[in-house]
């Protein structure tokens, strides 16, 4: 294959304007509420708390949602790359798609300590992960706007890393203005839940907020107009994409495969590791805030340097050492569960510092490889791929806990969890082997 066709970024060494490569990325850091506050430290814990049920029935129920609402994003998400591609209207999409997360955010305020908002708040917190993946698809589209061949591991790399350190700045912002204080900012305090309700409105307006410079610096490329295509012509186009691809770029097809296991793996340490914390590992509301703001450092500075190295050595390989080391690290929570909350703040942060660096390193492997003016299909079909099998982590979380509660007749075993997401991490990295980066693949 000629280097013309071997990704919709620009080859040549001119690099765009730093301006663009800030704005691209305050994407990352204005959406980072879904993913740290709301999906990972702060709802999350909230709703698996004992005011909505017992420690193994809440897990399970929010392993539950979490599968259901991977399953729709597999749905989704190809036919809306596929409509990005072919309308233009990419930063369209996303801007719209910004302000309903912005808007599920805000809806969780009415979500009360009580188990009959149970699955109101999974429910909510579904379709804001469901917003947000697809989302995504559109985000990382736009990356061929901002970075070159030559530089896309560190423009991928900055921008995960300014979500992290994004992620900080809001995780602090809502601990000490409504989480800690007895009678917090605008006098709110814990009764009724009102510090996490309200955190989740400060969240909507985060969300809004910051993502202005995104919107402001960035424009669709213009397009003729494209004959509207139907749901089922959608399916059919993604089957001849798919059957293209294993014809013309067998690599990439196989890195899309081992990926959709190992990023639900990665997807699976965010998703169930603060209710792990505050279940397994005793920690209050507030230390997993203090736990997620040390975890954002250190996944933010671990994932700008990886991007650098990623460049140098090739995201495999970053890949590669991510996900061995997560795997042991896994082992370590799991073996070590009983040790006390010294183990999670070891071992919890030392796997945050591989989580970022594999997920970054992912997107900049996809983005090297992909053919001009598909973009948003072929990361269409990363989403696809990977929600595909977005119900192994949840699912083998879940049943996991349910062996573990077979084998010691306990109602407390959420530590055997990670056991199920050690498990889906392996299977990527052994598939993984089987792919090389985009440059030898190509050469």
């Amino acid at each position: 294959m000629n280097d013309a066709a071997l990704g919709a970024l620009p080859s040549a060494p001119v690099r765009p304007s730093g301006r663009k490569v800030w704005a691209w990325a305050m994407w990352d850091w204005g959406t980072q509420p879904l993913n740290t506050v709301i999906i990972t430290f702060v709802f999350s814990v909230y709703i698996t708390g004992s005011a909505f049920g017992s420690e193994n029935d809440t897990s399970i129920a929010l392993s539950v949602s979490t599968m259901i609402a991977g399953l729709i994003v597999a749905v989704l998400a190809p036919v809306l790359g596929q409509a990005s591609d072919r309308t233009g209207r990419t930063v369209r999409n996303l801007r719209w798609q910004t302000w309903a997360i912005a808007l599920l955010a805000a809806c969780l305020f009415f979500v009360a300590p009580a188990p009959g908002y149970l699955w109101l708040g999974l429910g909510l917190l579904g379709v804001a992960s469901i917003v947000g993946e697809i989302a995504n698809v559109n985000y990382y589209a736009l990356i061929d706007q901002v970075a070159t061949k030559k530089d896309v591991g560190r423009v991928s790399g900055f921008g995960w890393g300014l979500g992290y350190l994004g992620g900080i700045v809001a995780l602090m912002l809502l601990y000490f203005g409504f989480i800690a204080p007895e009678v917090g900012l605008f006098g709110v305090s814990s009764h009724d839940g009102l510090d996490i309700r309200v955190s989740m409105l400060v969240c909507a307006v985060w969300i809004v907020g910051f993502t202005i410079p995104t919107f402001v610096a960035l424009r669709d490329t213009p397009r003729p107009p494209a004959l509207p295509v139907g749901i089922l012509a959608s399916y059919r186009m993604l089957w001849a994409s798919l059957k293209r691809l294993w014809v013309e770029d067998r690599n990439t097809a196989r890195f899309l495969v081992a990926s959709a296991l190992f990023r639900d793996g990665l997807s699976g340490v965010f998703a169930f590791g603060a209710v792990l914390a505050a279940q397994t590992f005793g920690f209050s509301a507030g230390e997993v805030i203090m736990f997620g703001a040390a975890a954002n450092v250190v996944a933010g500075v671990s994932t700008i340097g990886f991007g650098f190295l990623d460049d140098r050595i090739g995201p495999k390989r970053v890949i590669l050492l991510s996900l061995i080391a997560l795997c042991g690290l896994g082992l370590g929570v799991f073996l070590l569960h009983d040790g006390g909350q010294i183990v999670f703040w070891t071992l919890g942060l030392a796997m945050c510092a591989f989580v970022g660096p594999a997920q970054s390193a992912s997107r900049s492997f996809l983005a090297r490889a992909i053919p001009d003016g598909r973009s948003g299909e072929i990361f269409g079909l990363y989403a696809t791929t990977g929600r595909a099998t977005s119900f192994l982590s949840p699912s083998l979380f879940g049943l996991a806990i349910a062996v573990g509660a077979a084998i010691t007749r306990s109602e407390t075993t959420q530590y055997f969890g990670i056991l199920g997401i050690v498990v889906v991490l392996v299977a990527g990295l052994i598939l993984m082997l089987a792919v090389t980066d985009p440059e030898q693949s190509h050469a």
